[in-house]
């Protein structure tokens, strides 16, 4: 599934900076915008979205879901608008260097609400709200901003995670009605042997393929949320930073076939571009994929004389 946003539409005031479009992320969508000052038009949103100033300070006021709100906002300061509700009215006063937007599909929003919280999405909605300070949605912005500056080889499960655990946060804190809502599943089912050495051998078959947390749940019968709580206790690592690890060592060994291109190992780790592949791998081994192929080849020839 691909996510379109609305934030051409909405912003047309405005330039876009970077966006995630090419990452082909499933769950979420991330823009960064810079803004002029000035009106926007009205606009329905087709997916809730969370705006948060990264760099300046400007009055910002609007008018949804029969609601006016005149905001000061700073670094930090978040306006959420859910999917559904018409911004009729929204005037920015002073030009904002730097704007993260992140949009929530419906679809994904609604599966963490039926198989985390077991709340029926048709009785639930979110506030129409600005808020000046969340530390749980900064920590998830910038969470998303390093993914989206330098990529990642397993990116898409962490955004995965991060998507769900956004949608959840919303609705435990922004929800417009009281809701009977459920506790978190303790961890005390842990992760079996068996379960999980068939998790690592789904991870291992598809390891040059693009895949979920939800398939690596649904390997091991569990609920997405609960799996990747037990498989952090049971291995020490996120599933992404598990996928990761697993990867990087697929990446050593292809590299160490001289004849074969980087840009392949590159693709076939995960990445979108060689370029992307030679940070991250850099920052993982301190040499780029060419130095450490290399020193691989330095090696091979020191044993074999």
């Amino acid at each position: 599934m691909t996510i379109a946003g609305h934030g051409a539409e909405k912003y047309v005031t405005g330039h876009l900076i970077d966006g995630s479009q090419d990452r082909n992320w499933p769950h979420l969508l991330a823009e960064r915008w810079s803004h002029r000052a000035g009106d926007l038009p009205s606009v329905l949103p087709r997916d809730t979205e969370i705006a948060m100033f990264l760099r300046g300070n400007s009055v910002v006021e609007r008018q949804g879901g029969g609601m006016r709100q005149r905001t000061s906002g700073h670094r930090g300061t978040i306006w959420l608008c859910p999917a559904g509700i018409r911004e009729e009215y929204i005037n920015v006063s002073e030009p904002v260097a730097d704007c993260l937007h992140i949009y929530l599909p419906g679809q994904p929003f609604e599966d963490t609400l039926l198989q985390d919280l077991e709340i029926d999405p048709s009785r639930m909605t979110l506030r129409y709200e600005s808020v000046d300070h969340d530390p749980f949605i900064e920590q998830v912005a910038e969470v998303i901003l390093q993914e989206l500056n330098t990529e990642t080889s397993a990116g898409r499960l962490l955004i995965e995670t991060l998507s769900s655990a956004l949608s959840a946060h919303l609705v435990h804190k922004y929800a417009a009605n009281a809701l009977p809502l459920k506790p978190p599943p303790s961890s005390d089912k842990p992760l079996d042997q068996r379960r999980l050495a068939r998790v690592i051998e789904f991870v291992d078959a598809n390891i040059s393929r693009e895949f979920a947390v939800a398939d690596m749940a649904r390997t091991a019968c569990l609920s997405p949320a609960h799996f990747a709580r037990v498989f952090k206790v049971r291995t020490g690592l996120t599933p992404h930073q598990f996928v990761s690890e697993r990867r990087l060592t697929l990446a050593k060994q292809m590299l160490a076939d001289l004849y074969r291109p980087i840009v392949d190992v590159a693709y076939t780790a995960g990445f979108s571009s060689q370029a992307n592949f030679t940070r991250a791998f850099r920052r993982a081994t301190n040499m780029t994929p060419g130095q450490f192929r290399g020193q691989t080849a330095a090696y091979r020839m020191s044993d074999e004389l």
